[in-house]
């Protein structure tokens, strides 16, 4: 709904972000594997809080602080998302933890959690091999038979779309501090839709904000990848 998708080698879907400000969110994301917090000298409960609080920060800077997604705000006041980690650099691990998502969200009671924001701060960081991994995604969807029930849309630190200059500024509308599914429902979806008058037009707006905005002003948002280094 609010972003669009049209990467090479990904069907064309409709992604929206609803997001929540999640203040305790110790109890709502877990671990997978450790190794790379051990590697980095960090507690293994450490980079889950970092993950979050850096995907928080883009959250309510850009997705909500730039309206890229006019639906986004009220789920933050009902504080319905669901924070997961994985911090395994293992893209079958990430999948395997999209799996466990999926089917937990398809079963809960969508009044406490409306949508799933799965963060892998140190998997599949090139971007061409987190868009194949896309292909992945679509198929344990199909093979969960949820396809017309949830669907996954994708953000990634170096998000570019087909046909554009690679420095072209709607790449980020899709851009956040990690590689991060969204797992959402599509009835939220059409929804959202249906209350919402000129839903076509998001993208359309969303570039002419960014575009006036900037790469200076991006940078000024303060949005950062504490765990891949980008700053």
């Amino acid at each position: 709904v609010c972003m669009r998708h049209d990467v090479p080698n990904k069907s064309n879907t409709s992604n929206s972000l609803d997001v929540s400000d999640a203040s305790d969110v110790s109890d709502v994301s877990d671990v997978s594997d450790v190794s790379n917090a051990s590697d980095a000298g960090l507690d293994a409960s450490e980079p889950e809080r970092i993950a979050i609080e850096d995907t928080q920060k883009w959250l309510m800077e850009a997705v909500i602080g730039l309206n890229l997604c006019p639906f986004a705000k009220a789920v933050v006041v009902k504080d319905k998302v669901r924070y997961r980690v994985c911090v395994s650099s293992e893209p079958q691990d990430v999948l395997e933890m999209l799996r466990e998502e999926l089917q937990f969200l398809a079963s809960a009671d969508a009044q406490k959690v409306e949508t799933t924001l799965l963060i892998a701060p140190y998997a599949l960081s090139n971007f061409l091999d987190f868009n194949d991994f896309l292909n992945e995604c679509d198929a344990l969807l199909a093979s969960l038979d949820l396809v017309g029930e949830l669907q996954v849309a994708d953000f990634h630190p170096d998000y570019q779309f087909a046909g554009e200059a690679p420095d072209a500024m709607g790449h980020f509308t899709n851009r956040a501090p990690y590689p991060t599914l969204h797992l959402l429902r599509e009835s939220s979806v059409e929804e959202a839709v249906a209350v919402y008058p000129d839903a076509a037009l998001i993208f359309e707006r969303n570039i002419a904000s960014l575009e006036a905005l900037g790469i200076q002003g991006w940078a000024e948002l303060g949005i950062v990848g504490r765990l891949n280094g980008r700053t």
